[in-house]
């Protein structure tokens, strides 16, 4: 069985790193298998607790050295610790802002309370298809880069 760490942020580059397996490489792009763990996964008592949770995940790496991996080999993918915080406001903090206005825009117009909270999932639509018709520039914008384990 391989072996995942949790997420570290190292202090000299400040990038988050996480391990995992490369699955395949096609076009120079290295697809590598990592399992994203709550907080509290590691704990002894997660058989029995509801709250822990792991999922696997498989991120896409641009690499032009992807000939120097190999398939099922274990590795090191990298992140900077600033774009995991863009990635946070794009994702939760727009979402959260983009219905605290309809709330309010609704509360100010009299509107019923249902009114307001059908309005405000309704402008997340808009909210999320302009994220994904940017996917190729966030794609550019959030590198991750690969790095060997001894």
């Amino acid at each position: 069985m391989p072996r995942f760490c949790n997420v570290e942020i190292t202090n000299m580059s400040e990038s988050i790193s996480h391990s995992g397996i490369v699955e395949k490489i096609e076009n120079g792009v290295v697809y590598v298998r990592i399992v994203q763990q709550s907080a509290c996964a590691g704990c002894h008592a997660r058989g029995v607790c509801t709250a822990s949770e792991s999922k696997e995940k498989t991120i896409e790496v641009p690499d032009d050295r992807s000939a120097s991996f190999r398939v099922n080999e274990e590795v090191l993918v990298c992140g900077q610790a600033s774009l995991g915080m863009q990635a946070v406001l794009l994702a939760f903090v727009g979402p959260l802002l983009v219905v605290l206005a309809a709330i309010i825009l609704g509360s100010c117009l009299h509107w019923e309370e249902t009114t307001i909270g059908i309005f405000g999932l309704v402008l997340l639509i808009p909210y999320y298809s302009v994220l994904y018709s940017l996917r190729s520039r966030l794609k550019r914008r959030f590198v991750f880069t690969l790095k060997k384990l001894n």
